[in-house]
């Protein structure tokens, strides 16, 4: 739910595999995104990407493997004026196994060209492949 100053407060997966980075097709929104989503009242960001990738992915996130990375602000995709607030993580996926949840219709690598490529685009995805494009971590 957002908050009063008109921002939505979220945590996004990052997971990077072959220079690509890791994308969900949201059924709901029709477009692809970071694996996450919105961080419930009286949840922390590590909470709520716990639970997130549970109900999305299936996946038990491993701790030692999970590491905070940045902080994206952006447009929420779809909206006017609601900024969306995104605590990212970094996840070493290593050989566990994707199994989709409901709202979640495929999940797929992309580079930055063929996100591009997509009907549609999140500033926020554009914004993590800036900041990962920009640390290295993405050439």
């Amino acid at each position: 739910m957002p908050d009063t100053n008109g921002s939505l407060p979220t945590a996004g997966l990052l997971v990077i595999k072959d220079n690509r980075l890791l994308l969900a097709y949201s059924r709901n929104k029709q477009a692809w995104y970071l694996p996450g989503g919105k961080i419930d009242n009286g949840e922390t960001a590590l909470e709520s990407i716990h639970r997130e990738i549970r109900e999305e992915l299936n996946l038990q996130l491993k701790p030692d493997l999970l590491q905070y990375y940045c902080h994206i602000t952006a447009l929420a995709y779809g909206e006017e004026r609601l900024m969306m607030e995104q605590e990212c993580y970094l996840y070493e996926l290593l050989d566990q196994k994707i199994v989709l949840g409901s709202e979640i219709a495929a999940v797929q690598y992309f580079d930055r060209e063929t996100y591009l490529q997509e009907p549609a685009q999140v500033e926020g995805v554009l914004k993590a492949f800036d900041k990962l494009e920009a640390d290295q971590l993405l050439h």
